[in-house]
């Protein structure tokens, strides 16, 4: 479904994504991972339509998308959230939907967003002023049903977990285990903490100084001594970062 072709991505002198080359199917969930600094939302960016690679070839379901915008990747069936929660001001919990939802199909579906909102846990929130009245977890689950709004075939997940305490990380792990089942997408998700990527993922990739190092099952990738090498303060068993 996703291909990437020696993806490179340069900022002046600074090559924050570096030949990268990896396959994602319409049934793999993935992690991406590694240390701060690695490359991780760089390459979301340019897989998403935000920057612009300087290097390589991004095909979408056999397509080349290295030309097309933000808004012609979405309609094409790319999703993503973002680290931060970026809420529309001044709009509710639905309207954010909506919104969302004109982005990616061009069409409204109520019963799509009744759904959404279910699964999200945000239906008694609907309502509600996004920007001002949701407490953390419910922004998170909020950036994840924007991005299911937009009908994604492949969905981007950027740390939607940080900055959530241990009750709010398990409740939205239970829900992450459910989405692909249930709406059919692709996963790949950033993430720091190994234990939630060995939980959820059945693959995880790993860069380190924007290049690709690893690739393949959690248990083979996080005793790769290259792995374990790249994250600062590992010892010889695996990462903990």
């Amino acid at each position: 479904m996703l291909e990437l072709d020696n993806v490179s991505v340069r900022f002046g002198g600074l090559k924050a994504v570096d030949g990268v080359t990896l396959n994602v199917g319409s049934s793999d969930v993935i992690g991406l991972v590694g240390p701060n600094g690695a490359g991780k939302t760089t390459l979301f960016n340019a897989i998403s339509g935000l920057v612009r690679p300087t290097g390589g070839q991004i095909r979408f379901e056999g397509r080349n998308v290295m030309a097309t915008s933000m808004y012609q990747r979405a309609r094409l069936g790319l999703g993503r959230t973002f680290q931060i929660p970026q809420p529309m001001h001044e709009l509710t919990v639905r309207e954010n939907l909506i919104v969302a939802q004109r982005f990616g199909t061009g069409k409204v579906d109520p019963q799509r967003l009744d759904a959404i909102l279910d699964f999200t846990g945000l239906a008694d929130k609907a309502g509600r002023d996004a920007a001002s009245e949701l407490a953390l977890t419910e922004l998170k689950a909020l950036e994840v049903a924007k991005a299911l709004a937009t009908a994604p075939k492949l969905l981007l997940l950027d740390e939607v977990l940080a900055g959530l305490e241990t009750n709010g990380k398990r409740r939205f792990m239970g829900m992450l285990k459910d989405l692909h089942a249930k709406f059919g997408v692709g996963i790949v998700m950033i993430e720091h903490d190994i234990e939630t990527i060995s939980n959820l993922c059945q693959r995880v990739a790993v860069l380190n100084f924007g290049q690709l190092i690893a690739d393949g099952t959690p248990e083979a990738v996080f005793r790769d001594p290259a792995v374990i090498k790249s994250y600062v303060g590992a010892d010889a068993g695996g990462p903990n970062a």
